[in-house]
């Protein structure tokens, strides 16, 4: 299982003229997301994000990484404080039972079974499940191929467009090592923001769910 190691940025003109010039474009391509949680938020609270997108269901975990543990430089902590890291898990019954295990929800394992196909989504509503979050997004990505690194520009219906750098690194594998691959990207791209920006996330409960966004705020959580 792999940790998504990603810097969100914000591009402007002479940002992705860079990026043309020294990545490669990898394709373009549209997706629906869906956001599920109880109503008294008890996945986003944990930091936890269920969603279905193209018709999987994904669970995005947090992880401190391997190395979250050691001392770092000022600049090894700056370049930490700007990404985040989260394991994805794609396996549905797996998914259900971590929310199962947050929720404490008492299902028992025939039923749990008998709901653990993509097409029956029955056990949202068994597990008092809403969605609260619904948008499509465009992504055009790119490739630093001596980096392994992935950029993603994203454009989110609700008006927002929001820039991603990436290194998916494997469960245990070297998180520094992906943090320098970001951070000389970064530097590739021109980026000087010395503050996380936010994700389409962030935005999107602003926008629509003050109360939810508030609650996350206070929780350190967004």
């Amino acid at each position: 299982m792999n940790v998504e190691v990603e810097r969100k940025f914000l591009c402007n003109a002479d940002t992705l003229k860079t990026l043309e010039e020294i990545g490669v474009c990898v394709g373009q391509r549209q997706f629906h997301d869906q956001y599920f949680d109880t109503p008294g938020f008890d996945l986003t609270l944990r930091d936890l994000w269920l969603r279905k997108r193209k018709g999987c269901w994904e669970l995005k975990c947090p992880t401190t990484g391997a190395n979250g543990t050691e001392e770092t430089s000022g600049e090894q902590s700056e370049a930490n404080a700007l990404c985040t890291r989260y394991m994805e898990i794609t396996n549905l019954p797996e998914i259900q039972l971590r929310v199962k295990e947050v929720i404490k929800e008492d299902t028992d394992s025939e039923t749990a079974k008998e709901i653990s196909s993509e097409e029956d989504e029955s056990w949202l509503s068994k597990m008092n499940l809403v969605c609260f979050a619904e948008f499509t997004t465009v992504r055009q990505s790119f490739t630093l191929e001596e980096e392994m690194v992935q950029i993603d520009l994203d454009q989110a219906d609700f008006g927002y467009n929001v820039g991603e750098i990436e290194v998916l690194v494997s469960e245990g594998g070297d998180v520094q090592s992906a943090l320098e691959k970001i951070e000389r990207t970064a530097q590739k791209l021109g980026l000087t923001g010395h503050q996380q920006v936010e994700g389409k996330m962030h935005i999107y409960l602003k926008r629509n769910h003050p109360e939810h966004y508030a609650k996350l705020l206070s929780e350190h959580i967004l």
